[in-house]
């Protein structure tokens, strides 16, 4: 288990979240799952491309808000793209690379050379 671990709070679609999102992320996969006694998923924890992640079906009291988010360094146009494309999904996509899935959380996808071009005095 990693040190620091990003704890994502859901309202009762935790389950579905970290299955859209271990489909999107190479490298992915579920790590365990707790459930109650009658069989409700309270939470689990999964991989992206490596990085654990935590996720809790904590009810409506808390939702996800822009200032926080994931970046994410694509080295190739293809890969960010399908990522877009995918975490995206019939959502209003926002400027400069950045997105908001169906589940709220914002997500920013950008070229790993962005910021060598932005400090580029050409």
């Amino acid at each position: 288990m990693q040190k620091d671990q990003p704890f994502l709070w859901f309202d009762g679609k935790a389950e579905e979240a970290m299955n859209f999102y271990i489909s999107i992320f190479k490298n992915s996969k579920i790590v365990s799952l707790s459930r109650s006694a009658e069989g409700r998923l309270t939470g689990g924890t999964f991989q992206l491309d490596g990085q654990e992640f935590f996720a809790l079906n904590g009810g409506p009291q808390f939702t996800f808000s822009p200032a926080i988010s994931f970046f994410v360094n694509c080295q190739t146009q293809q890969e960010e793209d399908g990522l877009w494309e995918k975490l995206s999904e019939g959502r209003a996509k926002q400027r400069c690379g950045w997105l908001k899935d169906k589940y709220g959380l914002s997500w920013q996808i950008v070229p790993s050379v962005l910021g060598k071009m932005l400090q580029d005095k050409a």
